[in-house]
């Protein structure tokens, strides 16, 4: 069974950064379309941003140009990098993966099949 395991959640100020990571345990991460995805309490689960098998990206504007979204197939690991954090980053962020590619519809949570449990994070003065 495939297992998602986020990690580096936590609580900083505005203007900070984090870093996310997620291990793809069982099957390699190469197989996968991987997408980060959040939600916040009282909304609906958002992508954030995806990454196809061949490296290439896709965000969601209101995080272009201060998250970047990474992999290492050797490691079987999905990063997020979030700089620049503003309160209305705050949420619960997932990994998620899937075999088919979900094409244009990338951010999409409901083409992934496969999710982890989720790392908090929140952003605070």
């Amino acid at each position: 069974q495939v297992e998602l395991v986020e990690s580096g959640g936590g609580s900083v100020r505005p203007g900070g950064s984090l870093i996310l990571s997620c291990v793809v345990n069982v099957v390699n991460i190469s197989r996968f379309h991987m997408g980060w995805f959040r939600q916040a309490p009282g909304k609906e689960r958002e992508g954030v941003a995806s990454m196809d098998r061949d490296g290439s990206a896709t965000y969601i504007d209101s995080v272009k140009d201060r998250f970047t979204v990474s992999k290492d197939n050797a490691k079987n690991i999905l990063y997020l990098q979030m700089n620049n954090l503003k309160a209305e980053d705050t949420a619960m962020y997932y990994c998620a993966a899937t075999y088919f590619s979900p094409g244009g519809t990338a951010l999409n949570p409901d083409r992934y099949r496969y999710w982890g449990r989720g790392a908090l994070v929140t952003i605070s003065s």
